[in-house]
């Protein structure tokens, strides 16, 4: 018997978005280096290394973040564990807007999406540096 799909998966990124704060990609490039801001990265190690990550960026593959997050989990990785501001990211926003949905419903705060994901800060002008 056929499954029964009764949400697609643009309908789950629609939601996401809606519920999960955004910054454009012209206010994020101003706040690489900041000392309250933590980004991350939640592209596999393939795409990280075709084309380079935001500069500092915390590397959180969509599979693993939240034992990234958990600091009960052995794969916890401190970065979580800050209070700063973590800005989520992917290729285009759609794994990043899904993704910071559940970081934030695990209590990570605060939380923002970058809209238009590497796409968008490539565009406004956005470096990446090697992984």
């Amino acid at each position: 018997m056929a499954q029964n799909i009764t949400k697609g998966a643009m309908e789950l990124v629609k939601a996401a978005m809606a519920s999960v704060p955004a910054i454009s990609p012209e206010d994020a490039v101003a706040l690489v280096g900041s000392q309250d801001h933590v980004f991350v990265d939640l592209r596999d190690g393939t795409e990280q290394a075709d084309t380079g990550i935001i500069p500092g960026a915390v590397s959180s593959s969509r599979g693993m973040m939240e034992f990234h997050i958990d600091p009960a989990s052995p794969a916890h990785k401190p970065e979580f564990n800050q209070d700063k501001t973590y800005v989520f990211y992917c290729a285009s926003g759609g794994r990043s807007a899904l993704a910071a949905q559940v970081a934030m419903e695990m209590g990570l705060s605060p939380v923002v999406n970058l809209t238009g994901g590497v796409g968008g800060w490539q565009k406004a002008g956005g470096t990446l540096e090697a992984k």
